[in-house]
């Protein structure tokens, strides 16, 4: 096992806080094996790079030697995390978790190491949790100090509702902890109220508390918002590889850096040169995309699939070529009254707009080509001849389809 000092630099790069930092040196000194946890809800059933941002520092904690437990919230769930949220979350059928769960846990052993990962459900001891030991467990926290939460403060003075069961979710997190006897719990940054609640507990429970670790939230492919699919601003865990490396290549070149040492499995040292070098004016922002995007992808699609995602890439940017496996979806081409087919229409039943309004956009905007050629601006009705089975059509840089 490496020192304490070199087990530091790797934890705190890419963290926000560490609470309390002194406490995790102590129980790095003692040099035994430290229980990393992370609790997640399985509320959807697709992740993007930004959820994988505190799994990637649980395999830097699992490569240096210690032990991992994911816990997946099947009890937690059923409540709904308020953290940063403006309104009571819809809750979930147990169906729907159970469902997201297994689909969690398959992206989540692409970054974790499945032999060295203890993955358990709070549903377990939750779940069978009796009236009196609701009551006892809820009896050591303050609703003052609950409600100093940023989230539930904000609601509570703007006269905007909270349910009651929404107070229970730190208690429950909290107790999460104090079943598995924590060392040190990792969540997002708008996590840490929950986090600390958990020490708060473990030491009413006369053990010694955990050490509380946040991460930053990961900026979207814009640059600006956090990633969000409510954004379109994300690169998802599951996007085929050729997508997921045009996402990357379109990040801002500010970001970058950030993405090395949040997303990516260089070592930390390689990642502080990339920072060095972004400080003193010699990176190359497009080179190291290249050499990024080619590192996530073979992080989640196997080793080599950046390298053909790249040569993909270059064949239909650098050389004008279409890619080689472009979808065949089948469309209505029945002409109108005129003799014409609705380019719009057809480019909503394929799949490359949201709707009719968002296909003219595309159109007026020049983001639209039938067999690589540009269609004009307010050219919405198109020759039979033009737009046939077998033609390719084309939204933008990345989404293709082929009409049958």
């Amino acid at each position: 096992m490496l020192s304490v000092e070199e087990q530091l630099k790797v934890i705190t790069s890419g963290t926000m806080q560490i609470v309390p930092l002194d406490e995790l040196k102590k129980k790095l000194e003692r040099g035994v094996p430290l229980n990393i946890k992370l609790g997640v809800d399985p509320t959807s059933p697709d992740l993007h790079l930004g959820h994988a941002v505190p799994l990637r520092k649980m395999r830097q904690f699992q490569d240096l030697g210690h032990k991992v437990t994911l816990i997946i919230g099947n009890g937690t769930a059923l409540i709904g995390d308020p953290s940063g949220r403006d309104s009571t979350r819809p809750p979930l059928t147990e169906e729907q978790v159970e469902a997201n769960a297994a689909t969690y846990v398959e992206q989540a052993l692409k970054i974790l190491d499945p032999e060295r990962t203890q993955i358990v459900h709070n549903g377990e001891w939750l779940k069978p949790l009796d009236l009196g030991s609701m009551l006892g467990l809820m009896s050591k926290f303050n609703v003052a100090r609950i409600l100093e939460r940023e989230d539930f403060h904000n609601r509570y003075t703007n006269g905007m509702p909270i349910a009651l069961h929404e107070f229970i979710y730190p208690v429950l997190q909290a107790y999460d902890s104090v079943v598995i006897k924590a060392d040190l719990e990792m969540g997002g940054n708008d996590q840490i109220f929950n986090l600390l609640a958990g020490r708060d507990l473990m030491e009413k429970s006369a053990m010694e508390p955990q050490v509380a670790l946040t991460m930053p939230l990961l900026v979207g492919l814009d640059g600006v918002k956090k990633m969000s699919k409510s954004y379109k601003n994300y690169v998802g865990l599951t996007d085929p590889a050729d997508e997921m490396f045009g996402k990357l290549m379109s990040i801002n070149d500010t970001v970058v850096p950030m993405y090395y040492r949040l997303c990516s499995t260089l070592p930390v040292d390689e990642v502080d040169a990339i920072d060095a070098a972004y400080a003193d004016g010699t990176a190359d922002p497009y080179q190291l995309k290249r050499a990024l995007a080619r590192n996530i992808c073979d992080l989640y699609h196997g080793e080599g699939a950046g390298k053909a995602a790249q040569a993909a890439f270059d064949a239909q940017f650098k050389k004008g070529e279409l890619p080689e496996n472009i979808a065949e979806v089948s469309v209505d081409l029945t002409p109108n009254d005129q003799g014409k087919i609705y380019l719009a229409r057809v480019l909503v039943e394929a799949r490359l707009c949201a709707s009719a309004g968002d296909a003219r956009r595309q159109i007026d905007g020049g983001g639209v080509k039938i067999d690589q050629v540009a269609v004009a601006a307010k050219n919405y009705n198109i020759d039979p001849e033009q737009l046939h089975s077998g033609c390719v059509v084309q939204v933008g840089k990345r989404k293709f389809a082929r009409l049958a």
